[in-house]
């Protein structure tokens, strides 16, 4: 991705984070009501995660879980998702606080998902040019692993194989973003999101 890719990427990111922000903060504030009701905390979540050049950001989500520890990856049937939670991640209605990410300039519209330390800052060699990209709401790897709470679901050991098989896969997802990035692929991305 040019320097001038980069520029066009972030005033599309900026653009229109502010307007969705501008249209969409009613449906935020009635989401984070009923969040914080279903699970008695606040309705926003915040957690550290990685992002451009390896620097740790926090990520604003609605809340979809009780406070019950647990490991960082989630499946479907996570005693810790609320009734409502999950309602929130099927519809991504939870997604919709990292509006604010993106325009503070965290997070861009499309990129790879932003991951808890230990993933994206741990990879070495060519693979460390995903630190290059900011994390993204969407990407090609969100779309490719869209159920993949139900998949780790059928795993008997999730965990395992989020580490073995679907994150060298994502990773070779978002080279291959990085490397071939253009706008009509990302709003190829976008609608490709909202249509699933």
């Amino acid at each position: 991705m040019s320097p001038s890719d980069q520029v066009i990427k972030r005033g599309f990111d900026l653009v229109f984070a502010a307007l969705g922000l501008l249209i969409l903060w009613p449906v935020i504030a009635v989401t984070w009501l009923i969040a914080r009701y279903d699970t008695g905390a606040s309705g926003f979540f915040r957690q550290e995660r990685i992002g451009l050049g390896g620097k740790p950001f926090k990520v604003i989500k609605l809340r979809t879980m009780r406070n019950i520890d647990g490991t960082a990856v989630t499946t479907a049937k996570d005693p810790r998702i609320t009734v409502w939670g999950a309602r929130f991640r099927r519809w991504k209605l939870d997604e919709l606080p990292q509006l604010w990410n993106v325009l503070l300039g965290q997070m861009s519209f499309v990129g790879p998902r932003p991951d808890v330390p230990g993933y994206l800052d741990r990879l070495e060699g060519e693979d460390r040019r995903l630190l290059r990209l900011r994390p993204g709401i969407t990407g090609p790897a969100t779309l490719k692993y869209r159920n993949e709470e139900d998949l780790l679901a059928e795993q008997d050991d999730p965990e395992e194989f989020n580490d073995q098989v679907i994150w060298p896969d994502k990773v070779k997802i978002n080279l291959d973003y990085l490397d071939n990035w253009s706008l009509k692929r990302d709003l190829g991305y976008i609608f490709g999101t909202l249509k699933k």
